[in-house]
């Protein structure tokens, strides 16, 4: 992927002839830049040498001077000079400088030093003093050089001091400009298709797609727009959660444009001087105002449009400051020219509200989690450089991962590929696929070197078969793919990966009671085996609160509130968590509701686990032996168990793991009968919970037929008896359900109706 990154965006134009003398231009400046670096480069080279070769001399200047000159003192000076050893004497102002009579051999003449002493009779010593050759000894006094003291002076001064300015504007031109680039325009530009990204390369976001392109070809062909009188939109605000791909939208832009990209992050404009970052803002529109047509897109842009309001930390002068400008410098510039802005951020609510008013960002652009089909587009553009073999099914790996983004499936699809090089394979299976869904989506590598008691993976194997047998005996719960008591190196001790038959987009009080009372039958199944309460369930308690908390405060589904709101949204696209909006008295009351809403689904679960404790036993036994089953093998123990005939057709969700090929483009009615059927095989199995399955078809005593109507219409529906020979025989399904249980549950089913009709009647 080539990038092309251009500090100096001078005479860039679109037309074609000027583009020629324009790239000629950029030429010659990239020249001169060279020819300047390499100038610089060369006088640093300089002064690097002549400080080295100065400090060099120096230190052999030193060296020199310890060999040719020796201090003594006064007494040794007197009587050198009285044995006759001394043939010349200069007398300065603070010292007495003396050489002694050449012998023969001596390589290089000494010159000895000493302290001048206040001593009257020194000049007639000198006068009477003579040498072994009786010679009279020359002397003189040093007259001082003022001048050369002065210059020294100064010299040891500015040296220093200049060496020092030299280097401060050396680095100074290696930066972008002025004092250490200190208020200039930190924005890269990208032209034409440097970025390598288009939106063939985006998938999933196709509703931001159509409003970028839309902006792109204004841009491309005005004049169309103009005829009916339509503006170019100032600004497009990207907002989601993170790894959604607004910065690859962004560059997506970039690569369809053909025209000058700004790109920037909002950190980029603050500094710890005041005014800079509204320099660097005026820089940057003064920029993209001579480049024009051109887009800006600023990353992250709550970094400097964060709210005036203290509520969300006001005050900060220097980040005021780079808003205003930014404010002004949005409202000024010439709609004419073309100059769009683009601005990312997963933060909107704490923008300030100047900043979003139409006029300065027109557009809203949403990028949220992708759908079933997006997802399945994504999976696709992640995949296309992937070797991968006939098992892979992307249609069901998309229908498994909702709720995931498109960097996490990105990188799920990278680990697929790291995982089948790691096994020795030249191609990805969907084995590879199915385990880099549980390393990204679920809790990481398996960490099997974890030793663990028996007693603890017991218990770890008794709640996690509690969690997936109350699935199977509630309605409105989403099945079971796999169960595991591998530790995971993100904490999990084991887990219970349940995966949706499709994607919904809402959620009924039913189906939340029943999630509910799932993360319930982990605790339920701990106390009833071994009556101790583990720290194990503490994230099921949590995601439990959470879902009864928002169901009080938020979904109306509370007898006691009704369809009053006690909470809002604070961090939609980022932690997506609410705070209350009530006084304390009535938040204690929301307390209380939680807790009787969680203390009901425990005591459900509980009395399902207990009314089906065999059950619990031998499949708790058989993962402990097993260490993972998937929910194929689950499903079969429980319907033998209970005497419930296998499904003719394999599940959407089994198929994930299986490798079998769906086909989500198949017919809406298909899909949704093979629901039901899932719904049915999953949770109708039980004579507990017969009464709340929806298909009459599958579920006859809840239409009051008799035992001759049942048996005909089982023959009328072709149901395979070699296969209910398998589990258990007809006749023991019947005993089964005629049962002083089943009895109960009939008579549970009739009172129930007679409820609903009451009610019916009221209403």
């Amino acid at each position: 992927m080539s990038k092309f990154q251009q500090n100096n965006y001078n005479d860039y134009n679109m037309n074609n002839n000027n583009g020629n003398r324009n790239s000629n231009n950029n030429n010659n400046k990239n020249k001169n830049n060279k020819n300047n670096k390499n100038n610089g480069v060369f006088v640093m080279t300089l002064i690097f040498v002549a400080l080295v070769v100065l400090f060099a001399v120096s230190l052999f200047s030193k060296s020199f001077s310890q060999m040719s000159s020796k201090e003594t003192s006064y007494d040794q000076f007197l009587t050198h000079l009285k044995k006759g050893e001394i043939r010349e004497v200069k007398v300065g102002s603070y010292e007495i400088d003396y050489k002694l009579v050449k012998n023969k051999g001596e390589k290089y003449e000494i010159t000895y030093y000493t302290g001048r002493i206040s001593d009257l009779k020194l000049v007639d010593r000198l006068k009477d003093a003579k040498t072994k050759d009786k010679k009279p000894v020359k002397f003189n006094a040093v007259i001082p050089d003022n001048t050369s003291t002065v210059i020294l002076n100064v010299l040891s001064l500015i040296m220093p001091i200049a060496i020092l300015v030299l280097l401060f504007l050396m680095f100074a031109r290696h930066m972008d400009g002025g004092s250490m680039g200190i208020g200039k325009n930190k924005a890269k530009v990208y032209v034409e298709k440097s970025t390598g990204v288009t939106f063939k390369d985006v998938a999933g976001q196709d509703e931001a797609k159509e409003s970028l392109q839309e902006v792109v070809d204004f841009l491309h062909n005005p004049a169309k727009y103009r005829e009916i009188g339509a503006k170019l939109p100032k600004g497009a605000l990207l907002v989601g959660p993170p790894g959604t791909g607004k910065t690859l939208l962004a560059k997506a832009v970039a690569g369809e444009a053909n025209v000058p990209f700004f790109s920037i992050a909002g950190s980029d404009f603050v500094e710890m001087f005041v005014g800079v970052g509204a320099s660097r803002v005026r820089e940057l529109f003064k920029e993209a105002q001579r480049l024009a047509p051109c887009i800006v897109f600023i990353d992250e842009i709550d970094a400097i449009g964060k709210s005036r309001d203290s509520k969300y930390g006001g005050g900060n002068d220097e980040r005021e400051q780079t808003l205003n400008q930014l404010l002004a410098e949005m409202d000024g510039f010439d709609q004419s020219k073309g100059v769009l802005i683009l601005a990312a951020t997963n933060r909107p609510e704490v923008l300030d509200k100047a900043l979003l008013r139409p006029g300065r960002f027109d557009r809203r652009i949403i990028v949220d989690h992708p759908d079933l089909k997006g997802r399945l587009e994504t999976l696709k553009v992640h995949s296309k450089n992937v070797n991968m073999d006939d098992t892979v099914d992307l249609d069901a790996l998309a229908l498994a991962t909702a709720g995931l983004v498109g960097s996490e499936l990105a990188n799920l699809i990278n680990e697929a590929a790291i995982n089948a090089v790691k096994n020795g394979r030249k191609a990805v299976n969907q084995e590879d696929l199915f385990e880099a869904f549980e390393i990204v989506a679920v809790g990481g590598k398996e960490k099997k070197d974890r030793a663990m008691s028996d007693k603890e993976r017991k218990t770890v194997a008794y709640h996690e078969v509690g969690h997936a047998l109350v699935t199977a005996l509630t309605k409105n719960s989403e099945p079971v793919q796999k169960i595991t008591i591998v530790p995971r190196t993100m904490g999990a001790l084991g887990y219970t990966l349940q995966t949706p038959e499709e994607e919904k987009f809402l959620r009924t009080k039913d189906e939340l009671l029943a999630k509910i009372t799932t993360y319930m039958g982990g605790r339920a199944a701990e106390m009833l085996k071994f009556n101790v309460a583990t720290s194990g369930a503490s994230n099921d308690i949590e995601e439990a609160s959470k879902i009864a908390r928002a169901m009080v405060t938020m979904y109306g589904m509370s007898d006691r509130f009704g369809m009053m709101c006690l909470a809002t949204i604070e961090n939609q696209y980022l932690s997506n968590s609410a705070g209350l909006i009530c006084g304390e008295e009535t938040a204690s009351l929301v307390d209380k509701e939680v807790y009787g809403i969680i203390n009901n689904a425990y005591e459900e679960a509980y009395n399902m686990l207990k009314e089906n404790e065999e059950i619990l036993d031998a499949i708790s036994q058989y993962l402990y032996e097993k260490e993972t089953i998937t929910g194929k093998e689950f499903m079969h123990m429980f319907r033998k168990m209970k005497g419930l005939p296998e499904p003719k057709e394999e599940s959407k969700v089994h198929k994930l793991q299986s490798g079998n090929k769906i086909d989500l483009t198949k017919d809406v009615e298909d899909f949704q009968q093979d629901s039901t059927n899932q719904v049915v095989s999953n949770n109708g199995e039980s004579g507990q919970n017969l009464s709340e399955v929806n298909n009459d078809a599958m579920n006859p005593y809840a239409r009051g037929l008799s035992y001759e109507q049942m048996i005909k219409n089982q023959s009328e529906q072709g149901i395979d008896q070699q296969q209910s020979n398998q589990s258990q025989s007809s006749d023991d399904i019947i005993q089964n359900l005629l049962s002083s249980d089943g009895r109960e549950l009939m008579d549970n089913i009739n009172n129930d109706e007679s409820d609903d009709n009451e009610s019916d009647d009221n209403e």
